[in-house]
């Protein structure tokens, strides 16, 4: 008989004769507990990764607050999200090329990523062919592709973090578009993406909503629905609005959604109170 509590188990003895005191008719049920088992994983047969630093508090914030560090350091600005995986070759790279770099000439800041291939390589070589800095928090594996080093194949080791936390990634992804002056000019973009992109677009739009992402002022946060890419979870959020888990216009209030880069620019020229760029 086996009872199990966490990753410990507990096996309860069933031999009768060693259990009863017979002296005062109780059972004594002795519990042992197995070993802790090890937090060392195998990931789609290529190796293993161990956890263990993920549980010191001290190691996650010690790779927080060199995020926070370059940051300070590079000035904080536009945040894109977007796909690993759309090469340039899709008709969404050169967008998001144009946009990185049309949006670095209009905001004049800092171009965040996740110093990923896809989607991310085209918003830094935009912000690049801008002249403007860019920055970014690379992680160790991106979907689809498995990376051995931490080197970037161009840019300058001193603009980019490799995380090894997910957690201390998207304390760096989010830190580096608040605004904490009325002159800052940042947004968040998100471009076309799979899971990971998705989970940072709903991150972003909880913390918005909550009023948790740590900004004095509003961050813009844009919806680049090119080709109507995310049509069809803005028809799931129109539901949700029906089922009543959202308020009616809640979701509306905490992004603009656009279905071209001249949307987005005009926005965020009359956002910030800027001449708008014509592309």
């Amino acid at each position: 008989m086996t009872a199990s509590s966490g990753s410990h188990f507990i096996f309860l003895q069933t031999s009768f004769q060693s259990l009863v005191d017979r002296n005062n008719g109780i059972s004594n049920i002795k519990f042992v507990k197995s070993k802790p088992r090890s937090t060392k994983i195998s990931c789609c047969k290529r190796g293993s990764i161990d956890f263990d630093e993920r549980t010191s508090p001290i190691e996650v914030k010690r790779e927080i607050e060199r995020c926070y560090e370059l940051i300070q350091r590079l000035g904080r600005g536009v945040v894109y999200l977007g796909s690993s995986r759309m090469g340039a070759d899709h008709p969404h790279y050169s967008n998001s090329l144009e946009l990185g770099r049309e949006i670095a000439n209009l905001l004049s800041c800092t171009s965040w990523t996740g110093v990923g291939p896809g989607l991310m390589d085209a918003a830094i070589k935009g912000a690049m062919q801008a002249g403007k800095p860019v920055g970014g928090f690379k992680i160790a594996k991106e979907a689809g592709e498995w990376t051995t080093t931490n080197i970037h194949p161009y840019l300058p080791s001193d603009t980019y973090l490799t995380c090894r936390f997910f957690s201390a990634r998207k304390h760096g992804l989010v830190d580096a578009a608040v605004r904490n002056d009325e002159s800052d000019r940042t947004a968040v973009i998100a471009l076309p993406g799979g899971i990971g992109t998705l989970d940072e677009i709903f991150e972003v739009m909880s913390l918005i909503q909550l009023e948790r992402i740590g900004s004095d002022f509003r961050v813009p946060f844009l919806l680049m629905n090119y080709d109507n890419f995310y049509s069809k979870m803005l028809e799931f959020l129109e539901d949700c609005e029906r089922w009543g888990t959202v308020s009616k216009g809640e979701v509306d209030s905490l992004w603009k959604v656009c279905s071209n880069n001249s949307e987005a620019l005009a926005y965020l020229a009359e956002f910030y109170h800027l001449p708008q760029t014509r592309i």
